[in-house]
């Protein structure tokens, strides 16, 4: 339901912007936000916006003993940028009493698609460099009457790429039956995801990206690995990319791990998940490509069990923030400088 990018409009030049939605009020979302931003110490001219309920965002910092100062801004050009202070830009459409912490609600749901509206708008005038998604919940959205599944947040035509500091997976098809997935796999798709990918790292300041692409079947030797993979391949190698496969699925994501690629192509959900969460859960993030923007969201949930406890991680979503500025700069994957 939520169309990719035409076209950035008009950048601004006073420097990068980065917005962050805040996810559902009434879970961890506008908590590991105001976390991650307190935290930060780097001294560095990226400015923060938030969008979503300045309520929530208040509550949050609260319960979590963060006394930064926090303001409210009609637009992104109103964000000083200055050390300590966490801005907001707030719609003003949801009520405080509308939401209760730890519960899920129609009202939630209803303002975090308003936000997450605004901030694909921002993103493709350009008036933010990227944006970041905080967890929102399932149940709030749908019980909203705005979507039907959780998959209909992504915007068409993208992919969803999976990074932790030690890989770097994007799966062919995301929640779909394992009945379902031989079909997906073909050599148009593979071809093209390739494609994407090198054209996307390139964009983000990766030279010559080291792309591995796997098997489908085990140990890579059953009948797709011939007549579908092998042959987008070697199509894409000849484009001048730099990519192999297909390599065995119980042997790729090790050798990503130890620095053979740069990035792994999935050609499932769960094949490259579980390498992913096995590896890292805290401090990886979740990279939308296919825009012409920058636009991440964090491997968890709303967690409305810890909601309000000040008690939930923020590892994720700085890692997100961090990756985001770094993305933008075309600075690479490089989340570890100033």
């Amino acid at each position: 339901m939520i169309g990719a990018g035409e076209g950035a409009g008009k950048r601004r030049r006073d420097g990068m912007l980065i917005a962050t939605v805040i996810g559902d009020p009434a879970g961890i979302g506008p908590e590991v936000c105001v976390k991650a931003l307190a935290a930060d110490s780097r001294r560095h001219p990226v400015r923060h916006l938030l969008i979503g309920s300045i309520d929530a965002v208040r509550v949050a910092a609260a319960a979590s003993g963060i006394t930064s100062p926090i303001y409210k801004v009609d637009s992104p050009d109103a964000v000083s940028g200055a050390a300590g202070e966490i801005a907001v830009l707030d719609p003003g459409t949801l009520a405080r009493a509308a939401w209760d912490i730890g519960q899920p609600g129609a009202a939630s749901g209803r303002a975090v698609m308003e936000w997450i509206r605004l901030a694909e708008q921002l993103a493709r005038n350009g008036e933010i460099d990227g944006w970041i998604m905080a967890p929102v919940d399932s149940q709030s959205l749908k019980s909203s009457g705005e979507i039907k599944s959780i998959d209909d947040l992504q915007p068409a035509g993208t992919y969803l790429l999976r990074v932790s500091p030690s890989l770097r997976i994007v799966p062919i098809s995301e929640h779909i039956s394992i009945a379902e997935v031989p079909a997906t796999v073909s050599a148009g798709a593979v071809s093209a995801l390739i494609a994407l990918v090198d054209q996307t790292f390139r964009r983000w300041g990766v030279d010559a990206p080291r792309i591995g692409v796997a098997g489908l079947n085990p140990h890579a030797m059953g009948s797709e690995e011939g007549r579908e993979i092998a042959p987008a391949v070697e199509r894409e190698r000849a484009a001048g990319r730099q990519v192999e496969g297909p390599v065995s699925p119980d042997s790729i994501f090790r050798l990503a791990m130890e620095g053979r690629y740069d990035v792994v192509i999935s050609m499932y959900h769960d094949q490259g998940q579980i390498a992913l969460k096995t590896a890292a859960f805290e401090g990886a993030c979740t990279i939308f490509i296919g825009l012409d923007y920058v636009h991440l969201t964090v491997p968890h949930g709303s967690a409305m069990a810890i909601a309000g406890q000040g008690i939930a991680q923020y590892a994720s979503m700085a890692a997100a923030m961090k990756m985001a500025e770094s993305l933008c700069a075309g600075r690479g994957f490089d989340i570890g400088g100033d």
